[in-house]
């Protein structure tokens, strides 16, 4: 794929980012770049829409509640799968788009999309709010971030007392040999969270050492599921004892009781965050543009704050959820988020190529 964009490095800066800072709540106002939000925001607004997301599914209802409050008449229709799998859904509908709204898709998904003219320009009500980091940089935007998901090692305690092994805490104590078996991990062609974690190891070591540390890596590997919260499943349940995943899941296992150990590798995660767009297509439907003013209002961002410990917005009164690092965004590495868009398709034919015999079959 031939990239247009001019390389920006998405470095975070600490202190905006952090999502307990406070921030001085403006809500309702219009933005100034560009085409401003809908107009239309008003409670009597009726009609359907398609939203394509790869929010996990116990996150979706609870997320859209005050939007059902806000606007009871208009009708959304969720259409749910991983990010890597819902990606490939929207390019091969590219020529007879489906999906009005694209919402909370990981934003490497995303760049790849603009740079094929899937994505409708459009400033949200309230974009002035968001940090310049999570939003594209044309006015007006493509796309508007609305969180940070990160890489997490999920391991069963249990399983590694009964197994008298460590707790990895590390990217190089996942390749040791005793590890050997041991591991599952989301396949990156499939989830946000695998590629995420590979372009890490990718922008982290360069080419060359990451795929001779992923051919180590493989060696250990019991599965690569299509899911990016399996992992952290498999690893509560002890199916597989050392699960891949990403923070969020890791941190619900651990609140339903379950004996896993959050561990973020000390040479830093790997990240993505999950931002949303307007689809291209001949008739835009204004209730899309509605959906995506709530998507980034003071409602829908305190319920995003539950699960994720950096927000677009900073949210007065917020806080970093439990289980999360009390300094977040230290815990990141620091990636482009443009050269992982351009790499994708390149990394992920290799990547099968070379391990794509230890994915679990597709439903």
């Amino acid at each position: 794929m031939k990239i247009k964009w001019n390389v920006m490095v998405a470095t975070l800066v600490v202190t905006s980012l952090l999502a307990g800072c406070g921030a001085p709540k403006t809500e309702g106002t219009a933005s100034s770049s560009g085409q401003t939000g809908s107009t239309a925001a008003v409670s009597n607004a009726s009609g359907e829409i398609n939203v394509y997301t790869a929010i996990e599914d116990e996150q979706i209802k609870t997320y859209l509640t005050s939007f059902k409050e806000q606007y009871p008449d208009i009708k959304v229709n969720i259409v749910r799968d991983s990010t890597g799998i819902m990606t490939a859904k929207l390019i091969a509908e590219k020529d007879n788009p489906q999906a009005d709204v694209i919402w909370g898709l990981a934003a490497t998904s995303l760049l790849v999309m603009d740079d094929m003219e899937m994505l409708e320009s459009y400033a949200p009500k309230g974009v002035d709010r968001v940090l310049p980091e999570f939003k594209d940089k044309a006015n007006p935007p493509k796309w508007v971030g609305m969180d940070i998901w990160e890489t997490a090692i999920i391991v069963n305690k249990a399983e590694m007392e009964k197994r008298n092994l460590p707790i990895p805490q590390s990217y190089e104590d996942l390749v040791k040999p005793e590890y050997k078996g041991l591991i599952a991990m989301p396949h990156p062609a499939s989830s946000g969270t695998g590629y995420l974690t590979v372009n890490a190891l990718h922008q982290l070591y360069g080419k060359d050492k990451a795929w001779a540390y992923m051919d180590k890596l493989h060696e250990n590997m019991m599965v690569y599921t299509h899911s990016g919260s399996k992992p952290a499943k498999m690893a509560s349940a002890g199916e597989a004892p050392i699960g891949i995943s990403y923070g969020y899941s890791g941190i619900q296992e651990q609140k339903k009781g379950a004996p896993v150990e959050v561990v973020f590798p000390k040479e830093g995660s790997g990240w993505d965050m999950e931002a949303s767009a307007l689809v291209k297509k001949k008739d835009i439907k204004p209730e899309a543009k509605l959906f995506l003013d709530w998507a980034i209002s003071d409602e829908p961002m305190k319920e995003y704050n539950k699960n994720y410990a950096i927000l677009s917005i900073k949210q007065e009164g917020s806080q970093i959820p439990k289980g999360y690092k009390q300094d977040p965004v230290s815990q990141l590495t620091k990636l482009d988020l443009y050269q992982a868009a351009r790499d994708r398709e390149g990394i992920l034919k290799e990547w099968e190529q070379k391990y794509g015999s230890k994915a679990e079959p597709k439903k």
